[in-house]
Formats: structure tokens, C-alpha cells, sequence
């Protein structure tokens, strides 16, 4: 077992430029110490104070008090003056929020510039007309209802226990202020084309003409003109968990706007290999997709991780145990997770955030186990009855779809994970490849798939059953297996409750384990056309203790040099795989 570093708060967290994939120099963090309240429906106050943003209140690194709880009707009430200085009035100034759980209303100087709906992803508000030089004030006014009205939630529970955890409510990701001219660059797209040696610049600057200089390090090597769109040519290296290449952008408009960001050059899909099975491909090669399930809970910020450094360094250790893949489930992390994704050479697998009434048991969990799947057009099996709701999840997969689109590491998107709120897969399906037509859809992770022809990917969850390959048309992946566990004395949320699918007392019997289930169960799958597998998982979380780093990430339970030695030998095997050539 190795002991990893702690890691310190700041007096601003996360004070890192929230957006790599679009970056102005002209921006200002507004993480730190706010005022804080909470309300009652009656209008008493309780907890007042001070709160660090961007941790929940829930949560030991906001400072509230412990044992806070957000009950039915009660508001979050936040607070904090803000200073301008005349470089943050260039005629555009939009207050940015990386995610706020669930609901909220924002007020600048008193008047109301905004709202929005949705835990999980970002948005903005307009604060040009009543922003002002010197001394301004900002108000943020939260409810968080959704683990009662089945808003997208992902695995917060008012009940929590086993796969469902704690729930948190308010402001968890980065808030800041940028400031730009009245006619700024806006909507970045950015799509690589590895056939034809291209990459598709597309935003919308009002009308003005706009310039993209494309470097490679400090040389450029492409520079046009463009209004709407333009497609640059050049003969990019290709970007690979092998050889993550990144290529640097910058985009300047008439009036002065500028913006930063970055590409790289690869595709995701599949063929047929020699054999007539379906494989998945990155950049028109067969690739094996070796992957590990990412809840993205921390034991002292929940959803929010301590700060940028943590997220980068639990990254760079999976890539050292040898993992080329992440599953990012049922959550969306701040933007510069992906960022440390793209270049550290991680493929992340980016599930939906699920929502839905009170699932029961037997549908999620029972009857799939013995081999039951239902028709997701059953809105109340499925405990989607809500009209409204379901259009909410529309709504926030085109938002995800379009707030993530740059991000040069994802290769997958799930919209549907084991039931959970699942719905018209198919028809939900088809919008997303609508939408993005660039990445594999893995459709219902798990089961209840809907058939051939409606879903990519024939996608399984096997945690008691012997691992196997069905016969299918399409690729198969084992998008969940493993869950292997280990109890750390003195690293667990429970001392008393342990949640695990196979239970080991030792780091040398989990290690011996682990290579049992690689190399003589998964090894032989290959060849038979398993395409992928993600293991459960990074860390333990609260008693889910089937991690392969404990919740405090203090203590990594398997060795990582033996982890690496696991994926060596699969990356062995699976290099052995060949496509059929386009003559046959």
C-alpha cells in the first residue's frame, strides 16, 4: 500500500482558469469566502455565516457546519461584493457558473440577471447593464429538490447507503466573471477530420470576420480567415492515449476578442475484424478500450475535488497503473478534468446524469441479474412518468453534448446507465448522434437493451456471473466488472458497513485477485470480440469500498507497478486483432 499526499485548501480554491477549451486572459475567480445563510420555507435562518466556494455546504472543505442538511422548501441564500476595475467592463461581462445543484436565481446590484435548472451542467448570465466600476454585489438564491422531484441527481440519495451516496446541494463548481467587447467570439466548435487531414473551426462573432492560428509548440503552422466556419489543412500527428498530441489554437475577432484553445486529431468508431466481428477503432485502427469507472467523489468535497492538482495527480496515477480509458458515471466534471484527460492521453466514456422517480429494485437491479429486460416506452417501470422531466433530461444531454463537444479525450457518450430513469432509448439515441456524430453511444449501460440496429453497442454489467462474450452484431464491451473490495482500517466512511461484489482482507489477495480476473477470466475474451471493459473502480466511496484507492485517497490498495503489468499483458492481446481490409 503507498501512502499519497494530502492535499491543502486555498483561500480560493480552484483558482486555475475554468476553461482551457476557451480561454480569455480578461477574467476574474470569484471562489472563496461568500456569506452564507440557509432559509426555511417560514423565512428563519439558520447556519448564517461564511461558506468557501465552490464547496457545497454539505460538504467538510466549505466550512459550514457539520451536520448540515438541506431539507424540502429550504433556499441556500449566497453573498459577496465584488470590486471592478474598468478592464472588466470592456462591453460584455458574463458572470459564469461551472454547475450549481440544482436550482438556482442570480442577482447582480439587486436585479435579477438569471436563473437556471440543472445540477450538473454550466451556464451564464449577461450582467453588462447592470455591472458598474468599484464595489457591485452578487446574490445567488439555490433550492435543490432533486432528489425528491426527480431532477437529474446522479447517485445522491436522501437514503444513503450501498451504490447511493450523500447529497449535496448549492454551488460545487468555479465561479467567475470574463469580460470581453460587445461583439465577442462565441459558440467554439472545433471537429477533426483523421481522413482528410483536417479540423473544422466553427463560432459565430457577430458577423465579424474572425482569424484562426493553429501552433504546433511555439511554431504556427496554419493561420485563415473565416465568418461562420472554416477548415484548415495540414498533415496533424494523430492524438492517442499512446501520443496524446495537442495542437494550440487562437482566434482573434475585429473588435479585439481572443480566445485560447487547443485540438487533437483522432476518431472513434468501428469495423469488422478478419474474422467478421465488430470491433471499436481510434483513428480507423482496432483499439482495445481498457478502461476504470470514475464515480468522482471525494471524501471532504463530495462532487468537488480539493483542488486541480488532485485531479490531475489521480489521473496520472491511473494512466501509470496502465489504464487508457475513464468512465466518467452519472456525473460531469469541471472542464478542467477534460483537460488534464486530453493531454495526459485518457479516452473518457462520459455517462448522462440520470434522473426519474424512486426506481425500484427489482427493476434495476433483480429482475436485469436473472436476464429480464423491459421496453423502455413503459414510462412507469422505468419511474418516468413525468412529461416535463423527461424533457428536462432532453434538454440537459444537448447541453452536455454541447458543453463537452470540444474536449479532445471523450469517445463515448451513455446516455442511459442500468434503468436509472431510462426512457425511448432509441429516439434519445438518435438525437445524440444527431448532435454528435463524432463519438461511439454506448445506449443502456448495463441492460434492458432495446435490440439490434437501436443502440451501438451490446453493453454489460457483470459483477457474479462469469464473464463471457455474447454473439452480436455489434461491438461488445463490459462497460462495469470487477467491484473487487478491501476494508483499510482507519480509510473507510464506515468502520461497521462494507458494500463490495467480492471481499478480500489483504492488498496481496486483492493484487492476486485482480490478475486472476484479468489475465485467465478477460485476457481470452478478446480474441472473441470483447472490444472494452471499464473495472470498478478509482476509489472507495463512503461504504462502497470497492476501490482500488481508499475514499481519503491516503492509501492505494495494489501495487501500481503490478497494475501495470495486468494492462501490459491485455494491450499484448489485443494488439493481435486485425481489421478486415476494404478489398474483402
Amino acid at each position: 500500500m503507498i501512502l499519497k499526499t494530502s492535499y491543502s485548501i486555498d483561500a480560493i480554491p480552484h483558482a486555475e482558469h475554468p476553461m482551457p477549451q476557451a480561454k480569455r486572459e480578461n477574467w476574474l475567480c470569484l471562489n472563496g469566502s461568500w456569506n452564507f445563510y440557509k432559509e426555511d420555507p417560514q423565512g428563519a435562518r439558520s447556519y448564517e455565516g461564511t461558506i468557501l466556494v465552490p464547496f457545497s455546504p454539505e460538504t467538510p472543505n466549505s466550512g459550514v457546519a457539520d451536520g448540515f442538511v438541506l431539507k424540502a422548501g429550504e433556499r441556500l441564500i449566497y453573498s459577496r461584493k465584488v470590486t471592478l476595475p474598468p478592464s472588466m467592463l470592456q462591453g460584455c461581462t458574463r458572470l459564469h457558473f461551472g454547475a450549481v445543484d440544482s436550482e438556482c436565481r442570480v442577482y447582480w446590484n439587486g436585479e435579477a440577471v438569471g436563473s437556471h435548472r440543472g445540477g450538473f451542467t454550466a451556464f451564464s448570465c449577461d450582467i453588462s447593464n447592470v455591472a458598474h466600476v468599484g464595489e457591485n454585489e452578487i446574490r445567488v438564491e439555490c433550492t435543490d429538490e432533486a432528489t425528491r422531484n426527480g431532477d437529474a441527481r446522479g447517485k445522491q440519495n436522501d437514503q444513503r447507503g450501498g451504490i447511493w451516496y450523500t447529497p449535496q446541494s448549492g454551488i460545487w463548481q468555479t465561479v467567475w466573471l470574463e469580460s470581453m467587447p460587445s461583439r465577442y467570439i462565441r459558440a467554439l466548435r472545433i471537429t477533426p477530420d483523421v481522413r482528410a487531414h483536417t479540423v473544422l473551426f466553427e463560432s459565430d462573432s457577430f458577423g465579424e470576420r474572425q482569424t484562426v492560428t493553429v501552433y504546433d509548440g511555439k511554431t504556427r503552422i496554419a493561420t485563415a480567415e473565416y465568418t461562420d466556419s472554416v477548415t484548415v489543412t495540414y498533415d496533424f500527428a494523430l492524438w492517442s492515449p499512446e501520443s496524446p498530441k495537442l495542437y494550440d489554437v487562437v482566434i482573434t475577432n475585429e473588435s479585439g476578442d481572443c480566445i485560447r484553445s487547443y485540438f487533437g486529431m483522432r476518431s472513434f468508431g468501428q469495423a469488422q475484424d478478419t474474422n467478421g466481428i465488430a470491433r471499436l477503432t481510434l483513428n480507423e485502427k482496432p483499439y482495445f478500450f481498457n478502461g476504470i469507472l470514475d464515480q468522482g467523489y471525494w471524501s471532504d468535497g463530495f462532487l468537488t475535488y480539493p483542488s486541480d492538482a488532485a485531479a490531475y495527480d489521480e489521473l496520472k496515477m491511473l494512466k501509470e497503473m496502465g489504464f487508457n480509458t475513464v468512465r466518467k458515471h452519472i456525473k460531469i466534471e469541471p472542464m478542467r478534468w477534460y483537460y488534464h484527460c486530453d493531454r495526459l492521453g485518457l479516452v473518457v466514456w462520459q455517462d448522462f446524469v440520470n434522473g426519474g422517480g424512486n426506481y425500484r429494485f427489482t427493476h434495476i437491479a433483480a429482475f436485469p441479474f436473472l436476464g429480464f429486460h423491459h421496453r423502455d416506452d413503459d414510462y412507469r417501470y422505468f419511474a418516468r412518468e413525468d412529461a416535463a422531466g423527461r424533457a428536462d433530461f432532453l434538454r440537459e444531454a444537448e447541453e452536455t453534448v454541447a458543453q463537452l463537444y470540444n474536449c479532445v479525450s471523450i469517445g463515448l457518450w451513455c446516455p442511459f446507465n442500468e434503468g436509472w430513469g431510462q426512457f425511448d432509448s432509441a429516439a434519445v439515441t438518435e438525437r445524440v448522434r444527431q448532435a454528435d456524430p463524432t463519438r461511439i453511444i454506448d445506449s443502456v449501460s448495463g441492460w434492458h437493451d432495446q435490440g439490434i440496429g437501436k443502440t451501438a453497442l451490446k453493453s454489460l454489467h457483470t459483477y457474479y456471473t462469469p464473464l463471457r462474450v455474447p454473439r452480436d452484431s455489434r461491438p461488445v464491451i463490459l462497460s462495469e466488472f470487477g467491484g473487487y473490495s478491501m476494508k483499510v482500517a482507519g480509510h473507510v466512511f464506515d468502520e461497521d458497513r462494507e458494500f463490495g461484489y467480492k471481499k478480500f482482507r489483504s492488498p496481496e489477495a486483492l493484487t492476486a485477485a485482480l490478475e486472476r480476473l484479468y489475465l485467465e477470466k478477460l485476457l481470452p475474451l478478446i480474441q472473441q470480440g470483447l472490444c472494452g471493459c471499464i473495472y470498478t473502480q478509482v476509489s472507495d466511496v463512503e461504504e462502497e469500498i470497492n476501490g482500488l484507492v481508499t475514499y481519503d485517497r491516503k492509501v492505494v490498495k495494489v501495487p501500481i507497478e503490478r497494475m501495470r503489468a495486468i494492462h501490459d499483458r491485455i494491450y499484448e492481446a489485443a494488439r493481435k486483432i486485425e481489421l478486415k481490409s476494404k478489398e474483402d
